[in-house]
């Protein structure tokens, strides 16, 4: 059988832009591949859980416009399908005076932005919403919830079948060899046709991009590792939702903060560090051949040149426990060594251009035989619903 449309990769962005295309049109063959045995196993399920407002985006971006527009459909989803979530809110906290206009500049971009409640926050107003922290001006912005992103893709997953889709479990990709009639895809479970490809592979989505355009592409995944920590149960009471510092600028990381999870618990972190392996979760993951391909990357090569003051002391907090809590205490000064426990990690595929640009919008590249996903970072699980309705009003043209 020849699909119509065949989606590589099961993260939340490929189950939403399977659910946008068979709700507009249930009559399309098509096939979402996944290598594991799960969904969303990878930057999915392994995120924050965060429902982000858009409040860091430069206005017009796509990052803005998919994340307020995807916020609005994730809520409605949600509501819908009964996915527990909360909209519980979030606090930025300015720590020192030079954060002052950065703190404006996110009050503009969020008020440019659409969202409404936003308030700013003066010292004694900060312990009002969150007792235990410390800084001297703050942000209130009420738009942010939390979910568990898991549980949305299990709901993607079954929509998608119920409207006709098939799912393949457990079989990665190998190679893609394009034609005009129907592409193949193989994988480690059979060969599939296809007319169209669409990559939303994450962490190998350049790899696959590849094999789809046939040639190399100017830029490469990078991927950056989030270690967090974990609050005893008897620390959550430290914090009653979620707390952000104010992020830098010039590096595209939020910076750790605290969490309030849906599942249960707090998260504090994470900080940002060189994974060594593209799914390489655990500090002794290495694959050699991956790290050899990010360490040779001329566009990483100048990454690291520009923020190889910031990275080191990413890498010394993910080895030194004291050094994290140093980080955290910047937040919350009452947090000590012994109020937190191990926790998990997560993966970001960044894309990172040969001439050492880091890509900080989504990025989509087509030709005749498919569409690809290079860059889709956070808020990509917030933007998943818009994101999926955006690539679907692409691929239905062609249809």
């Amino acid at each position: 059988m020849t699909y119509d449309i065949s989606i590589i990769g099961g993260g939340i962005v490929g189950l939403a832009t399977a659910y946008k295309i068979l709700s507009q049109n249930p009559n399309l063959k098509l096939l979402l591949i996944e290598k594991e045995k799960e969904l969303g196993a990878h930057q999915t399920g392994n995120n924050s859980g965060v429902i982000h407002s858009g409040l860091y985006y430069k206005p017009g971006s796509l990052k803005a416009t998919n994340c307020i527009r995807g916020y609005h459909e994730l809520v409605d989803f949600c509501k819908k399908e009964e996915i527990p979530f909360e909209l519980c809110g979030k606090l930025v906290v300015s720590t020192a005076q030079e954060q002052i206009p950065l703190m404006n500049n996110l009050l503009e971009r969020g008020t440019a932005n659409g969202l409404k409640g936003i308030k700013r926050l003066n010292k004694e107003e900060l312990k009002e919403h969150e007792p235990h922290v410390s800084g001297i001006e703050g942000l209130w912005v009420p738009q942010t919830g939390i979910v568990d992103y898991s549980v949305v893709c299990e709901k993607l997953g079954q929509k998608v079948q119920q409207l006709g889709g098939e799912i393949k479990m457990g079989s990665k990709v190998t190679n893609i060899t394009t034609a005009k009639v129907a592409s193949t895809i193989e994988t480690s479970t059979g060969d599939y046709q296809t007319k169209l490809v669409v990559n939303c592979a994450g962490l190998y989505s350049d790899k696959v991009a590849e094999m789809t355009m046939g040639k190399k592409l100017n830029l490469r995944i990078i991927p950056f590792k989030g270690e967090y920590y974990k609050l005893k149960p008897e620390s959550e009471s430290l914090v009653k939702n979620l707390i952000y510092p104010v992020p830098d600028p010039n590096f595209p990381f939020l910076g750790v903060h605290f969490t309030r999870m849906m599942k249960g618990g707090v998260e504090a972190g994470p900080n940002a560090v060189l994974a060594f392996a593209r799914e390489g979760y655990k500090k002794t993951q290495i694959n050699f051949a991956e790290l050899f391909e990010t360490l040779t990357w001329p566009g990483f090569q100048k990454v690291a040149s520009k923020y190889w003051k910031t990275g080191m002391g990413e890498m010394y907090r993910s080895f030194s426990k004291k050094a994290f809590t140093k980080a955290l205490q910047g937040l919350i000064p009452e947090i000590t060594e012994k109020d937190l426990v191990a926790g998990g990690a997560g993966i970001r595929a960044q894309a990172c251009e040969k001439d050492g640009g880091l890509v900080d919008d989504f990025l989509i590249f087509e030709n005749e035989f498919a569409v690809n996903v290079c860059n889709a970072p956070s808020p990509a699980a917030t933007s998943a619903l818009s994101i999926g309705q955006t690539l679907s009003e692409k691929i239905l043209t062609r249809f």
